[in-house]
């Protein structure tokens, strides 16, 4: 049986899932995330790195910086994001400096992760925050945040095999 937790966790994650799906309209890896305080959405954002020819446009970044503009401060107390991957090192750290409370991830990245894949920052035991970490695995949210990349990754893949057969 769900707890009330689980299910509001889910509904976030999906919400994610749909930024996350804006990013591929864009060519961008998608990654979606969204900030909640609350239990009220107050930032979204995807992957906008090649937009703004910006490597630190990550979809956490992005909705952290509309958050802290939004409450005008950039400490997010008492504030949860949603993201539908792993954070990298980058994302976790600024996490971690804007006090977010809890990471709410769907899929593992075991190339990149940062809060249990590959490093364990975003609640490590020397920093000065710990933030509360949620993988919420085994369920349809979790699946199509995986799919959503590895799809991505695989037509990149394949899109570059057709064109370096091409130029032959």
């Amino acid at each position: 049986m769900k707890d009330k937790r689980e299910d509001t966790d889910l509904f976030f994650l999906k919400k994610a899932l749909e930024e996350a799906k804006k990013a591929l309209k864009y060519e961008e890896v998608p990654v979606g995330a969204v900030i909640v305080k609350n239990g009220r959405i107050i930032s979204r954002g995807f992957n906008k790195c090649i937009a703004l020819s910006d490597p630190t446009a990550h979809a956490e970044i992005v909705s952290l910086r509309k958050a802290a503009n939004k409450l005008n401060n950039y400490r997010l107390n008492n504030c949860e994001i949603y993201v539908t991957v792993e954070p990298c090192a980058m994302c976790a750290g600024a996490l971690i400096n804007a006090r977010v409370k809890r990471i709410i991830f769907g899929a593992l990245d075991k190339k990149a992760g940062a809060c249990r894949s590959v490093f364990k920052i975003a609640d490590g035991k020397k920093l000065n925050h710990k933030i509360k970490i949620s993988h919420v695995a085994a369920t349809l949210v979790s699946t199509e945040c995986a799919q959503i990349i590895k799809d991505f990754f695989k037509s990149r893949r394949s899109f570059c095999k057709r064109n370096s057969s091409a130029d032959q």
